[in-house]
């Protein structure tokens, strides 16, 4: 029996571990379709017509989006828990695909305003894609994130005919003075009828009756400037004097019969 060429068992053993770091290398790197047998079989069609997506507004441009990267602009989207005990809107700046800007409302649920202060935290920085599939805390964030999501790859944004998009401080401006949200809280029962309790102008702290006991006019106090006056040091009684405004007929003059607190009367 001949002597084992111990040289040449090394040769192949270290040659078939090079094979299999290849073999490893080119499955987990270099994507490898794998086919069923019958498509393996068919004979190849080429294929014709080839002419890209089509175009969608983008900060005044028309773009042709293949890439998350290829999204820009700033958008809403609105949101819901499962019991719709809650709702979310959701306002993104995104440039370049990244979210440059996220400013989070919710209403109707108390521990949904701490879920907002986290995605406040999670949003900035990344993609959206990266933001769509990420946990937002609240399922309302969630489903306004999904929907923000189908407005903007669609081009429906709130830039989409804005040349060079909309400033990255947007959001605060979509708030107003004061910086607080636009929203209105108003409650009616058969028995008592309607309260005016928030409405865009402020809190509302009467509300004005006429002969027939219709509602007339309302008085309110714009809370966001008066906290500004506050805390820029003016009184607190002198404040709500100088922010207290009012709409439609408040005066006796003017057919005005009774004044009630919505909150209380």
């Amino acid at each position: 029996m001949g002597k084992v060429n111990i040289t040449c068992i090394n040769k192949v053993y270290h040659n078939s571990q090079r094979a299999k770091i290849l073999s490893l290398i080119i499955y987990f790197i270099i994507p490898i379709m794998i086919y069923s047998k019958e498509v393996d079989n068919m004979c190849v069609v080429a294929k014709g017509p080839n002419h890209g997506p089509a175009p969608i507004p983008e900060e005044g441009k028309w773009i042709y989006a293949k890439e998350i990267k290829d999204i820009s602009g700033y958008t809403h989207g609105v949101g819901w828990c499962a019991p719709q005990q809650g709702a979310c809107k959701l306002s993104l700046n995104v440039k370049d695909g990244v979210i440059q800007e996220a400013l989070v409302e919710t209403i109707g649920c108390t521990g949904m305003t701490h879920s907002a202060a986290m995605a406040s935290e999670i949003l900035p920085g990344k993609t959206i894609l990266e933001a769509l599939n990420t946990d937002l805390v609240c399922d309302a964030i969630n489903t306004a994130m999904r929907e923000l999501f189908l407005q903007i790859v669609y081009g429906r944004t709130q830039s989409a005919f804005s040349e060079g998009g909309l400033v990255i401080g947007a959001g605060l401006e979509d708030l107003g003075k004061g910086l607080r949200s636009q929203t209105g809280t108003l409650y009616g029962t058969v028995a008592k009828g309607t309260r005016y309790l928030e409405l865009t102008e402020g809190y509302i702290t009467k509300q004005f009756l006429d002969k027939d006991n219709q509602v007339c006019g309302y008085e309110y106090v714009h809370l966001g400037k008066m906290m500004e006056a506050i805390k820029n040091g003016m009184d607190a009684n002198e404040a709500v004097k100088k922010f207290t405004g009012s709409y439609g007929r408040t005066t006796a003059e003017q057919g005005v019969v009774k004044a009630i607190d919505p909150r209380k009367e």
